[in-house]
């Protein structure tokens, strides 16, 4: 139950960036940029010191490497064959894989599609993950949930700025970035069906996750903290590690 809490409130903080947005503006650059590399920092702590010891302890080396490596190729598959859109610097919302979507007489609908589908899919590992974290502490789920939390509203932010220039009201806005989020306590949910199996299912589990978060680091945090502001970003990253590595 714990996982599907936390799992939820980390997924609506996506909407908790559109609200941000329409009440006080877009933040600095610099904040967003420490905000990003504070939740890379955060998930590769958690990675490193907590998630992928344990899965080697529920399970074995073998088992835990190659869960952490079908983590890394499920967020590349996703990255591929998904449209989906990341934070860059001067208020761009960057599209990857576009031709990924069908074409629709309104481009704001098909936007909403992009964000609906591929920001709620990329959503469901993090659900997972969230339930590997408790699995293996309370702790080690609490502070993935935060960090995806901290992770998501800079996303909110990214996705509602175009959309709204573009016309669209913040109500659709704030529609689809909610059931995006919910993609993550159904991935969560999905994690509590199938822990239950055994020790080393949890263990490639816990490595599955800890794979997919280190993808999601490399990938997307660090790039788009440091395209807006290399320092603030690292400094974030230094500040996520330390927190991650004093409280695990």
């Amino acid at each position: 139950m714990s996982s599907l809490i936390y799992s939820f409130f980390a997924g609506i903080s996506t909407s908790l960036g559109v609200i941000l947005l329409i009440v006080f503006g877009k933040p600095s650059e610099k904040m967003l940029a420490t905000l990003l590399g504070f939740a890379g920092g955060i998930m590769l702590a958690i990675s490193v010191f907590e998630l992928m010891p344990e899965a080697v302890f529920l399970g074995s080396m073998t088992s835990a490497v190659i869960g952490f490596i079908l983590g890394c190729l499920m967020m590349s598959l996703l990255d591929k064959i998904i449209p989906h859109s990341h934070l860059s610097a001067h208020d761009n919302l960057v599209v990857e894989n576009p031709e990924k979507i069908k074409a629709v007489r309104n481009p704001l609908l098909r936007t909403g599609y992009l964000i609906l589908f591929g920001i709620g899919l990329h959503n469901l590992p993090e659900g997972l993950a969230i339930g590997a974290g408790l699995e293996a502490s309370p702790e080690a789920g609490l502070f993935i949930a935060i960090a995806i939390a901290v992770h998501n509203i800079p996303e909110g932010l990214a996705m509602a700025g175009p959309l709204m220039a573009g016309g669209l009201p913040p109500k659709k806005i704030f529609l689809f970035t909610l059931i995006a989020g919910l993609m993550t306590p159904i991935g969560a949910a999905v994690g509590l069906v199938f822990f239950s199996i055994s020790p080393v299912f949890i263990g490639g589990s816990l490595a599955f996750a800890a794979g997919a978060m280190i993808y999601i680091v490399n990938d997307e945090l660090i790039p788009q903290a440091n395209s807006m502001s290399s320092h603030h970003g690292n400094a974030g990253i230094i500040a996520g590690l330390l927190l991650g590595f004093v409280f695990l």
